[in-house]
């Protein structure tokens, strides 16, 4: 089962990744910017594998290069809060 198999288990992952970032120093803007491309990287090369990763795909793909910085940013907020 890949990670982005479950929407569950892909914010556990985020979460994973951005705490690790930030033990590693990484300040909030640099991890946000890494957050955009993965976003980028998902929306252009992975197939959604649920409804939550095909709404997240479809937002994405509508979104300026603005407001993509945004969605980011709300899932980086998202996974924090957990």
């Amino acid at each position: 089962m890949s990670v982005l198999d479950n929407f569950e288990s892909w914010k556990g992952f985020l979460a994973n990744r951005l705490q690790q970032a930030q033990q590693q120093g990484m300040d909030q803007q640099t991890i946000s910017n890494v957050a955009a491309e993965v976003g980028d990287y998902l929306a252009q090369s992975v197939e959604a594998k649920n409804g939550e990763e095909e709404a997240l795909k479809e937002l994405w793909n509508a979104a300026s290069e603005q407001e993509q910085q945004a969605i980011a940013n709300v899932m980086l907020k998202l996974v924090q809060n957990k």
